[in-house]
């Protein structure tokens, strides 16, 4: 068993030792992956269940996600009670558990064989991933369906944005929610970006390393799957030849909005 662990607990926090800890309690044989994303990043966490969960890896694979930010119900919590877990089947027979907030199931929502709800307590911690959900996870990883409860919807979870920061690689490259193929754009056409009060001229490229060096690039980037009609998915990126992007627009965070105004 392969386990993606995708949560918001900050890098190097002892948080995904002890959730590791956990699963591997039921799952004792597991390879456990972690990957941190942005404080409530529903939208990085999305993109990473569908980028992981959607392309080529081993066949016992399961997807474990916590990023909740309890924005469900404003009004106080009683018993830490939070977003409810969930169930989702993948195509390729990944199995997806994690918590409904947000963009978590947007990217993948159209894709999923199965959506359900997961009859565990949506309370009773304030770490509910270490303390509450590990079980059902392992149970479910193992083919205990048992625990599953109602059909969900796709109409019933939000569209994710196409015109954000998906993510910040180490490069400083600047992942989007762009669909590629919504980009009707000749190569070489200079266009100008603009991520929050900072505007830059950028190189529309249609491969990463077709731009002079210190140009910004706005191009068909590494990320994608196959979409729901078959066709290759591809996310434009932002990427300066020898430099950072990210620096260019002043360091900005996950899910800002990116606007193209030529």
């Amino acid at each position: 068993m392969f386990i993606s662990l995708i949560a918001d607990y900050g890098t190097g926090d002892p948080a995904f030792a002890e959730v590791k800890q956990r699963l591997l309690t039921g799952l004792p044989q597991a390879q456990i992956h972690e990957l941190s994303v942005p404080p409530f990043s529903t939208l990085a966490t999305g993109f990473w269940i569908a980028q992981l969960g959607l392309n080529p890896g081993p066949a016992d694979r399961l997807i474990y996600h916590n990023c909740a930010p309890r924005q469900d119900d404003p009004e106080a919590r009683r018993d830490n009670e939070g977003e409810g877990l969930t169930y989702a089947l993948l195509p390729n027979g990944v199995k997806v558990v994690g918590v409904n907030a947000g963009f978590t199931l947007s990217f993948i929502k159209n894709h999923a064989k199965e959506l359900r709800t997961i009859n565990v307590s949506r309370g009773g911690s304030q770490f509910r991933s270490r303390d509450v959900f590990p079980p059902a996870a392992a149970a479910i990883a193992t083919g205990d369906l048992g625990w599953l409860g109602e059909v969900i919807q796709p109409d019933q979870i939000p569209d994710a944005p196409f015109d954000r920061i998906a993510w910040i690689d180490g490069y400083g490259n600047i992942k989007t929610t762009i669909p590629a193929h919504t980009v009707q754009l000749e190569p070489e056409q200079k266009i100008v970006i603009r991520i929050g009060d900072i505007v830059s001229d950028a190189i529309y490229s249609d491969g990463s390393f077709r731009v002079p060096e210190g140009t910004l690039a706005f191009s068909p980037g590494s990320s994608g799957w196959i979409g729901t009609d078959g066709q290759p998915l591809r996310w434009i990126e932002l990427f300066l030849r020898g430099g950072s992007a990210w620096a260019r627009f002043g360091k900005p965070k996950v899910n800002q909005q990116i606007a193209r105004l030529g």
